[in-house]
């Protein structure tokens, strides 16, 4: 995604849709590591069972590292801030991109936590019985 200031709510979101399905979010400029930070992005890539693209700001290493994670046959969920989704690149804009609005982020957090349980399922930090949970004495 991209790192501009005017967007970090919708990381926010971001992050809390990925942990609410049960994954534990990463993005890779808050990694504490002492590497090249490409190199970092590469591995960390590689590793992972989904990455989430977000278009908006049209940044080239977006569209990098999603069709590096699809070579990799890993699954890319793909985002886009509303009013720039018809100017997405057309080698991505025949997917199905998750429309946000900046002032209805909590719709971002659960589109994005229903896509990843709908591909995936429920991630590993999810209980199976959500009810399961809570203790009753």
């Amino acid at each position: 995604m991209w790192f501009a200031d005017e967007i970090i709510e919708a990381w926010k979101a971001i992050d809390r849709g990925i942990a609410d399905a049960g994954y534990t979010p990463l993005r890779i400029d808050q990694k504490q590591h002492n590497n090249e930070i490409t190199d970092e992005m590469i591995a960390e890539i590689r590793k992972s069972r989904f990455l989430v693209a977000d278009l908006t700001g049209h940044r080239n290493g977006v569209y990098y590292e999603a069709g590096f994670a699809k070579g990799l046959g890993i699954g890319v969920i793909w985002l886009c801030r509303k009013d720039e989704l018809m100017i997405s690149h057309f080698d991505v804009n025949h997917f199905a991109i998750i429309p946000w609005e900046a002032d209805k982020l909590e719709d971002l957090s659960n589109a994005l936590k229903n896509r990843i349980e709908a591909t995936l399922g429920r991630g590993p930090l999810m209980p199976l019985n959500p009810s399961a949970s809570t203790a009753s004495a």
